[in-house]
């Protein structure tokens, strides 16, 4: 059997190559042969008759490491098994779509209001919009549609960071939501083929109120309760993820704090001591074996 393990075209960090090599040796260890290739390293083209052409087809099956859903959608169309697939991987990227993905699906999210996008030069934010924004009560929660590692996530206290912010990301996709749960405080959990295998709690550093660990977190070892863990599990399973790490915000039931489809989980093991990369290589390999 040949797998694919397919990175982003440009990683910036050892991190990337450290997921990518930890997966890797786990496959190669239950004898599947594996290439891990960066994004743009494969050849993948769309005919004019609309037959998908790529020197990926050989391989049983594609890790997809990267959140890129053009290459994604052509390694599908070419036939080959992806983990996760490009619509699951869309789904997690736009935190915004997310959310509107969970609804309905018997989980808890915050309050949310997206932003209306702006085309126009010179514009200034709707007075009308900042008032409903203002129903969520301060302090409030500022977040980018896209980003990764606590980017583009911000605390806002008042009208006038409020007015601020929105004057900033005028033209970029973003939504604000209530604040809730505990300052400087979630809980991340992995789950691998609609299980949770492994949590932790993230605690952010000293005066900051997101909780990555990029970010100077740091984890700590926790027990799951049977209400974090079904939380979590119905989140895989609504966004169809072979794979994710859900960041839960602490209430009286779990609170979806945001979606990982390519979570990190060198933290989280050396915390837990569970081997997550081992995991997801047997689930792969389990998914393509049942296929055969």
């Amino acid at each position: 059997m040949k797998a694919l393990i397919v990175m982003n075209g440009y990683p910036n960090g050892e991190k990337f190559y450290r997921q990518s090599g930890r997966i890797q040796a786990e496959l190669t260890a239950l004898g599947v042969q594996t290439d891990v290739k960066r994004n743009g390293e494969i050849t993948a083209k769309l005919l004019e008759n609309g037959v998908i052409k790529t020197t990926a087809k050989d391989y049983d099956f594609v890790l997809y490491l990267d959140k890129d859903k053009y290459l994604s959608r052509l390694l599908e169309g070419a036939g080959l098994r992806v983990f996760n697939s490009a619509t699951s991987i869309e789904i997690c990227d736009d935190k915004a779509l997310t959310y509107l993905s969970l609804r309905n699906h018997g989980v808890k999210i915050p309050e949310t209001i997206p932003a209306p996008l702006c085309y126009t030069p010179n514009a200034t934010p709707s007075v009308e919009f900042l008032e409903e924004v203002e129903s969520l009560g301060y302090p409030l929660v500022a977040k980018k549609s896209y980003g990764s590692f606590g980017a583009g996530v911000a605390l806002v206290k008042n009208r006038a960071e409020l007015e601020k912010s929105e004057r900033e990301w005028l033209y970029i996709p973003h939504f604000y939501q209530a604040f809730v749960g505990k300052v400087g405080r979630d809980i991340r959990v992995i789950v691998i083929g609609g299980k949770a295998v492994a949590g932790m709690a993230r605690i952010a550093k000293d005066g900051e109120f997101r909780s990555n660990i990029e970010l100077g977190g740091r984890g700590e070892k926790i027990e799951l309760s049977p209400l974090y863990r079904e939380t979590a599990e119905k989140v895989a399973t609504a966004l169809g993820l072979d794979y994710c790490g859900v960041d839960l915000l602490e209430g009286e039931t779990p609170i979806v704090c945001e979606v990982n489809s390519n979570a990190f989980f060198e933290g989280l093991e050396s915390v837990t001591g569970v081997n997550i990369a081992k995991r997801y290589a047997e689930y792969m390999l389990e998914t393509i074996s049942k296929k055969r």
